[in-house]
């Protein structure tokens, strides 16, 4: 997954993993993010190892049927966007793509 490395500035964290939940990718905010769990080292890892139950569960379901996930979360007073999705190749599903944004608290929502 070199394509990670050609937007290294990107302000979200991108993590991209194969159909076994194994990291094969992921850029510099996703590393800096999961530097307790060992950041790039994770490349090559499985995440079912770094994921309790009931997350373990919900990981290996997105990873068998190809559904998305998506949810907010507040962790050390910064407000996120989690947007877990499958990513594919010439039709074809081989894994998932998790996008970790940061957002205000206060999000202005349009209806166009």
């Amino acid at each position: 997954m070199n394509e990670i490395n050609r937007i290294p500035e990107f302000g979200g964290a991108i993590t991209v993993c194969d159909l076994q939940g194994i990291v094969v990718g992921m850029n510099e905010k996703a590393a800096e993010g999961y530097r307790s769990f060992g950041g790039k080292e994770l490349i090559g890892k499985s995440l079912l190892e770094c994921h309790p139950e009931p997350a373990r569960n919900k990981l290996l379901k997105l990873l068998q049927t190809g559904e998305c996930n998506i949810y907010t979360i507040e962790k050390n007073g910064i407000k996120k966007f989690i947007y877990q999705a499958p990513w594919h190749q010439n039709g074809q599903r081989y894994g998932m793509i998790e996008l970790v944004l940061e957002i205000p608290f206060d999000i202005p929502h349009f209806i166009r």
